[in-house]
């Protein structure tokens, strides 16, 4: 079965009706039965985070679809670890000329351990490590 690591963008995009992506995503959300999709924990983190200062409202739509991908046997979300955060900082550092976040460092050090070059992300940084950006 095809994996896809997901990225917050693509949630934030789903959930989000004002976000610019939000068509596309919805239209690949609708395919996406047939693949395994997996994230971690610091991913959720951002995705939860986006939507902190929205409202009462927005955090409650949040919180819910978190319950959500973590209730789906397809979905898997890869914990945090010390080895995940120390392989994310040595990223962060060895990228000076670049504006990666943590997460995505996180995210892309996670998927290279996973063997996994495809992301439902709309972040341009994934594709300068060589990463095929599906959204």
């Amino acid at each position: 079965m095809r994996r896809i690591y997901v990225d917050s963008s693509y949630w934030i995009a789903l959930i989000n009706r004002n976000d610019q992506f939000h068509e596309k995503a919805s239209e690949i959300n609708k395919s996406m039965d047939d693949y395994y999709l997996f994230s971690t924990e610091e991913v959720l983190i951002e995705f939860l985070n986006f939507f902190s200062e929205k409202g009462a409202h927005s955090r409650s739509v949040a919180f819910k679809y978190v319950i959500y991908i973590l209730s789906k046997p397809r979905i898997q979300i890869l914990e945090q670890s010390h080895t995940s955060f120390a392989a994310g900082l040595n990223l962060y550092f060895n990228r000076k000329d670049k504006d990666y976040s943590m997460v995505d460092c996180i995210s892309m050090e996670t998927m290279r351990r996973q063997n996994v070059d495809e992301i439902l992300t709309w972040d341009k940084h994934f594709s300068q490590e060589g990463f095929k950006i599906l959204l």
